[in-house]
């Protein structure tokens, strides 16, 4: 059963990037920690305490499409480290008869994955993935299993290559302003 019921859930890997006292007063937040994993589970305890009408993520990428910048709303989020060929193609998930991509109302594609990209990886261009994080997937995966709807909002701080740990470290802050921009956009 769930606590309680909220219109809005918003759920952040980190409080580094989205501080709770900056949120209009009535919204909820849930900082799920990095990678999948945790990601899974803290939406999963979260949708039960909650009981959300609506999941907003909001979080950190690495570019891949270079003319990208600044805050980016998430059309399509994929596995980027699904890699169990020949059972599946990577992306896929063997044996699993639940979607291997859920759909948003953003623009842009992301590619979750368990790993901090510093490098070029020519599957993901094949799969025009544009930003890459490492909770999205997850997230959606656990709302698309409960029914809710989901909307992600990812603010650009480095550029997915052999310099992204230092300046991500400098700009994991900067994207807040932007969300909360836009957070108030969609509640007005």
């Amino acid at each position: 059963m769930a606590d309680m019921k909220t219109e809005l859930l918003i759920i952040t890997a980190l409080e580094s990037e989205l501080n709770s006292d900056a949120l209009p007063a009535g919204l909820e937040i849930i900082y799920s920690g990095v990678g999948k994993i945790n990601a899974a589970l803290m939406t999963a305890k979260a949708i039960h305490q909650f009981n959300p009408s609506k999941i907003i993520n909001f979080g950190t990428v690495g570019k891949i499409n270079p003319q990208l910048d600044d805050l980016v709303g998430i059309g399509k989020v994929i596995q980027r480290d699904m890699m169990a060929e020949p059972l599946a193609p990577r992306g896929e998930t063997p044996f699993c008869n639940r979607p291997s991509e859920y759909l948003s109302t953003g623009e842009y594609v992301c590619g979750s994955g368990d790993s901090f990209v510093t490098g070029k990886d020519p599957w993901l261009l094949s799969q025009g993935v544009d930003v890459v994080d490492m909770e999205l997937f997850a997230i959606a995966y656990v709302a698309n299993h409960h029914q809710i709807p989901w909307h992600s909002y990812k603010y650009i701080s480095d550029d997915a290559n052999e310099n992204s740990g230092d300046v991500w470290h400098q700009k994991v802050n900067h994207g807040q302003e932007l969300f909360l921009n836009q957070l108030k956009q969609m509640l007005s």
